[in-house]
């Protein structure tokens, strides 16, 4: 009768284990309704993207204090991972950064898609400012204020702060890019209050490669990234018998950094930066050849591109997914050339261009 009793409570025990587990299981047997849609916000801009950069003075912060309001159409996505934190927008005067703040951005405002920023109580500031002949204007982008002081903005994180000031309009036909000249290029002290094609997305043609990089490195991401003894420069201006450093992908991820840094080929690259050197080069940090001084991570980097006379640096960051793709041989021995989408901007004077994904980028063979 005992154990009679002791068999019974077990098979209770597991009915009532498995009625538990099925209580907790997904159940696929019905069409739920799916989650209501936020109607498209109904405003209209009182400012053109050129007219809000017009309103900042280099070096200059503005903390907006009156009620403008933009709105553009968004022409980037951070789904490939080339763009981080922050989309683009465009209207017919130019195009501006949002620095958000959120991962997974293309979730939520999607290329195409009309968007309004009421912009009272945001920061227009400029990232990549150089002073001096060798220098110019960076790109004019709205955002938070950075209370740490390091940048002139920082991002809109706090979605309290992001449903006050971004809003999504009606979602329409993705930006058609519209193909430049050399000649309407932006000039090194620019905004988008001189060039309209500004932080837009535009198509290069005929970009022939120019067979030189830049990657910046650090020792160690936790020490001061603007200290000279914690930076090496891989360029020309470092060791400018090979100004390609060896690197013939897009940009690095952890992975192929590491590969191209045991490879030996940066041991003769010093560090320091600009014209502050140690005196040690990243063969001194080789140590049982697996270089412990040295950080390990993934990389951006510019490849260096011609348009006429004009240099191009092809930003590509070392998170995205094609980032250790190859560029064609042809490419890189200058036999062919590359036609180009993506958005234009500058930093310290110079042309930078950042694409939305490799398909952006084609061969012409």
């Amino acid at each position: 009768m005992k154990k009679s009793f002791i068999i019974f409570a077990a098979l209770l025990a597991l009915a009532s284990c498995t009625s538990l587990k099925e209580e907790f299981e997904p159940v696929f047997t019905l069409k739920y309704p799916e989650p209501a849609k936020t109607a498209p916000a109904d405003m209209k801009a009182n400012t053109t993207i050129a007219e809000l950069a017009a309103r900042y003075t280099a070096t200059k912060p503005w903390d907006v204090k009156e009620n403008i309001i933009i709105s553009g159409v968004v022409s980037t996505t951070d789904r490939p991972g080339n763009f981080y934190k922050s989309f683009y927008i465009q209207d017919e005067t130019g195009g501006i950064e949002i620095k958000m703040g959120k991962n997974g951005l293309y979730n939520d405002y999607e290329p195409g898609q009309r968007v309004f920023v009421k912009c009272k109580g945001l920061t227009v500031g400029m990232y990549g400012y150089k002073t001096g002949n060798y220098g110019g204007n960076g790109m004019v982008q709205i955002g938070f204020t950075d209370p740490s002081g390091e940048y002139e903005t920082s991002y809109i994180e706090n979605q309290l702060l992001i449903d006050t000031h971004i809003f999504k309009g009606e979602v329409g036909t993705e930006v058609v890019p519209e193909v430049i000249t050399e000649s309407q290029l932006p000039g090194k002290n620019d905004t988008q209050k001189d060039n309209k094609y500004i932080g837009r997305l535009v198509t290069l043609k005929g970009l022939k490669y120019a067979k030189e990089v830049f990657v910046l490195l650090y020792l160690d991401s936790n020490k001061d990234k603007k200290a000279a003894e914690n930076r090496v420069f891989l360029s020309s201006s470092n060791v400018a018998s090979d100004p390609t450093c060896g690197i013939t992908t897009w940009a690095m991820s952890k992975t192929k950094m590491t590969e191209y840094l045991t490879s030996g080929r940066w041991d003769a690259f010093r560090v320091g930066s600009g014209n502050t050197y140690t005196g040690e080069t990243l063969g001194d940090f080789k140590g049982d050849g697996t270089y412990p001084g040295v950080e390990k991570n993934a990389y951006s980097v510019s490849q260096y591109f011609k348009m006429g006379s004009k240099e191009i640096q092809v930003r590509t960051s070392g998170y995205c997914r094609f980032s250790d793709v190859e560029i064609p041989e042809s490419v890189l021995s200058g036999r062919a050339t590359v036609d180009i989408t993506g958005i234009l901007t500058l930093y310290q004077g110079s042309i930078q261009f950042t694409v939305n994904s490799i398909d952006d980028i084609v061969i012409n063979e």
